[in-house]
C-alpha cells in the first residue's frame, strides 16, 4: 500500500488558504496513487487559533468545510485535522474521509500543556476506548477512539502529544487491537535537535514497540507569529526508518509518499533523505522560513534594523539575507517576488538587489561609538546588499539630558547616574528608527537575545523597541559561535569585522572600555546557570552545587549565581514587554510562550542566603 504524509503551511482561520493547500496536497497524493494521505493536526483551522478555539462557531465552520472538502476525496483516504464539538465540549480531532464519505473522527487523548502549549485551555481530552457519535447534515458520524480498516489493513491514531506520553500512549491499545498502521498528525513546534528525537522516540521506537508501520506528519512554517513548524514527515516500520522528507520548505505544501509492504518490512520502499540536522544549519533554515512567512502573512514591505556592528544586530541582518537567498532558490524568483510584493524587474534574479528592497539598516552612533563598530556595520550591510543609513543621535541625547538637569537642578555624572546616562542613549535611538520603519511600511526588528532577557540587560524602549524579536530565543554564546560558522560555511565574509569585536553596548565613554561580560558575567557561565535554573527548574542552591562541581572552587561562581537569580527576579516586567519572538531552542524566556514568572516576588531572598 502506498501511504503519504502531507505537510501544510497554514494560517489561523484563513479558510481559503488552508483549504487550497489541503486540496492541492490531496490532488498530488491522488496523482501519486496514494491510498492513505495524512495531513497535520488542526490543519483546517490552523493550530495557532488560540482562544478562538473557545468560540463554538469556529468548530462549526470547520465541520461545514469538511463536508465541502470530502467531495474532492474520491478514490483516496484523507485525514484532516479539525476541532470538533461533542456534547457541548471541544475536542482536537482527525477526520477520516474514504472516497467522499466521512467514516469517523478520531479524538486526541493526551493534551499538550507544558512549554509552548496550552491545549487544556481550549480542548478536552478524549477518554481511551470510548466511541460516541455526532450528527451533521443528516449524517451520523462516529467520533472517539476508533479503529479503521481498508484492504485488510487496520489503522488508528496517536495525535501529536499522544505519542510523547510514554506511559499513556494510545499505541499500546492500538497494538493490542491489531492495528497495522498508526497515523500521527501533529503540530510539533520546532526546536534545534528536536527532529532527531521525533525520529527515534516517536517513529522508530513506536513502530518497533507496536509492531506496525508508523507515519508522522507535522505542520510547516511560521503559522501564527511565534511558533515555527519544520514540516517533518517521517515513516517507519517495525523499528526501521523508511523515509524522511527535507524539512523547512518555503512551499505551501510538501508530500512524501512511500510504498509499504505490511507483511515483510524488507520489501517496503526505503527513500533516501537529504535533510540536514546540523544545529547551525537548522537555525539558518528555520529563522529564514519564519521571517519569510512573517513578512508575507503580515503583508509588510520589508524589515528595518538598527545595525550597531555588534553580534545581535548582525545575526538579524544575515538571517534576512539568508531568507532571500533560500526562499528565492527554492521557489524561483517569480513566485518569491509575487509572495513578498516586490517588482521582479527590480531584482533581476540578484539576491543582493532583493535584500536591498527588503532590508533597511541604520547605524545610529554617539560620541561613545567606535569607528570599529561603524566599519563592521557598514561592511556587513554592503556585503549583503542592504540599504544603509548612518546618523548621530548626540543632539537628542544632549537635549534630553539638559532638560532633566534643569528640572532636577543638578548635572548628571557617570559616577552617580551611570544607568540613566546609558539608557537615554539607547532610548534616543528608538523614535527615529521607528520613523524609518513607518516610512518603509516595514517590520522593525529588535535585537535582544535570550541571555539579555534572563538578566534584564536590555533597555526598555531602546534595544527592545520593535515589533518582532527574531533572536530573543537564542543565547548569546550560541549567537557568537553561529556568526563564526556563517562567515565560513555560508560565505558571509562581511561578518569578519563583527567576529573580531568583543561584545559591548558602547554606552559608556570609550575610555571606560565597557564590555558586556564585565557588566554581567562570562556568557558561558550565564548559559550554564540558565540551563539549570530555567530549563531544569533547579533552586539557586542546586544550581550553585552543579556549577561548583563543574568549575571547581571559585568564589566568583557563587557571586554569578546570586547575581543571575537576583537580576532574573527583578526583570520579569521587561520579559513581559518583549516583542513577539520565535521559539528556537529547548527553552525560551518569553512568558507568553514558554516561561511564566511573577512580576513581583521575594527575589529568592531566603534561597540566596542559604549558601
Amino acid at each position: 500500500m502506498k501511504i503519504a504524509g502531507a505537510t501544510l503551511n497554514q494560517i489561523p482561520l484563513d479558510w481559503k488558504n488552508n483549504i487550497s493547500n489541503i486540496l492541492e496536497a490531496i490532488e498530488e497524493a491522488k496523482k501519486q496513487k496514494v491510498k492513505i494521505v495524512c495531513l497535520p493536526e488542526l490543519c483546517l483551522t490552523g493550530y495557532g487559533c488560540e482562544d478562538l478555539f473557545l468560540s463554538h462557531w469556529v468548530s462549526e465552520n470547520a465541520l461545514q468545510h469538511i463536508f465541502e472538502i470530502k467531495e474532492y476525496c474520491d478514490d483516496i483516504i484523507a485525514v484532516i485535522g479539525l476541532p470538533v464539538i461533542v456534547d457541548g465540549f471541544i475536542y482536537n480531532g482527525a477526520c477520516v474521509i474514504n472516497n467522499r464519505k466521512i467514516i469517523g473522527i478520531s479524538l486526541k487523548q493526551n493534551l499538550a500543556k507544558d512549554g509552548v502549549h496550552y491545549e487544556p485551555r481550549w480542548f478536552e481530552a478524549w477518554p481511551a476506548g470510548v466511541i460516541s457519535t455526532i450528527s451533521y447534515d443528516n449524517e451520523v458520524i462516529e467520533v472517539g477512539d476508533i479503529i479503521y480498516e481498508t484492504d485488510g489493513i487496520k489503522f488508528g491514531f496517536e495525535i501529536c502529544e499522544d505519542a510523547w506520553r510514554k506511559d499513556k500512549r494510545p499505541g499500546y491499545s492500538l497494538c493490542h487491537r491489531g492495528v497495522n498502521l498508526i497515523l500521527n498528525p501533529s503540530a510539533s513546534h520546532f526546536a534545534m535537535g528536536k527532529s532527531e528525537l521525533r525520529e527515534h522516540e516517536v517513529v522508530i521506537e513506536g513502530s518497533q514497540k507496536f509492531n506496525c508501520v508508523y507515519l508522522f506528519v507535522n505542520h510547516l512554517g511560521n503559522e501564527a507569529g511565534r511558533m515555527i513548524y519544520d514540516g517533518d514527515i517521517i515513516i517507519g516500520q517495525n523499528g526501521k526508518l523508511l523515509a524522511v522528507n527535507r524539512r523547512l520548505s518555503f512551499k505551501n505544501y510538501n508530500l512524501l509518499s512511500c510504498e509499504v509492504d505490511f507483511k515483510n518490512v524488507g520489501k517496503s520502499e526505503v527513500l533516501k533523505s537529504d535533510d540536514n540536522k546540523d544545529r547551525n544549519e537548522e537555525l539558518a533554515r528555520a529563522v529564514s522560513l519564519a521571517l519569510y512567512d512573517y513578512l508575507r502573512k503580515s503583508k509588510s514591505k520589508g524589515y528595518v534594523l538598527s545595525l550597531s556592528g555588534g553580534a545581535d544586530s548582525s545575526i538579524c541582518a544575515v538571517l534576512v539575507a539568508e531568507m532571500v537567498k533560500r526562499a528565492s532558490s527554492e521557489l524561483g524568483w517569480p513566485q518569491f517576488c509575487k509572495a513578498l510584493g516586490i517588482p521582479e524587474q527590480d531584482v533581476n534574479e540578484n539576491w543582493k538587489k532583493a535584500v536591498n528592497l527588503l532590508l533597511t539598516c541604520a547605524y545610529q552612533g554617539t560620541k561613545n561609538s567606535s569607528t570599529a563598530t561603524f566599519n563592521a556595520a557598514k561592511t556587513l550591510a554592503d556585503s549583503i546588499g542592504a540599504a544603509f543609513y548612518e546618523w548621530k543621535i548626540d543632539d537628542e541625547v544632549i537635549s534630553y539630558t539638559q532638560k532633566i538637569e534643569k528640572a532636577i537642578n543638578r548635572n548628571l555624572s557617570w559616577e552617580q547616574d551611570d544607568i540613566t546616562l546609558q539608557n537615554i542613549q539607547a532610548r534616543a535611538r528608538s523614535p527615529i528608527i521607528w520613523m524609518l520603519a513607518n516610512i518603509k511600511r516595514a517590520v522593525l526588528l529588535t535585537t535582544s537575545n535570550r541571555s539579555e532577557g534572563d538578566v534584564g540587560y536590555a533597555t526598555m524602549d531602546g534595544d527592545t523597541s520593535g515589533s518582532l524579536a527574531p533572536i530573543a530565543g537564542l543565547s548569546k554564546i550560541f549567537i557568537l559561535q553561529w556568526l563564526k560558522w556563517a562567515e565560513v560555511e555560508l560565505g558571509h565574509a562581511g561578518l569578519n569585522p563583527v567576529n573580531n569585536l568583543q561584545p559591548t553596548a558602547e554606552l559608556r565613554p570609550l575610555e571606560r572600555n565597557q564590555t558586556d561580560e564585565d557588566d554581567l558575567m562570562p556568557y558561558g557561565i550565564l548559559a550554564e546557570i540558565e540551563k539549570h535554573a530555567i530549563r531544569d527548574r533547579k533552586s539557586p542552591k542546586e544550581v550553585y552545587t552543579l556549577l561548583f562541581k563543574k568549575f571547581g572552587e571559585d568564589e566568583r561562581i557563587k557571586v554569578y549565581v546570586k547575581k543571575f537569580f537576583r537580576l532574573w527576579s527583578i526583570n520579569q516586567w521587561k520579559r513581559e514587554r518583549l516583542a513577539p519572538s520565535f521559539h528556537l531552542d529547548d527553552l525560551n524566556v518569553d512568558p507568553r510562550s514558554w516561561c511564566r514568572f511573577p512580576i513581583l516576588s521575594s527575589g529568592f531572598t531566603e534561597e540566596l542566603a542559604s549558601f
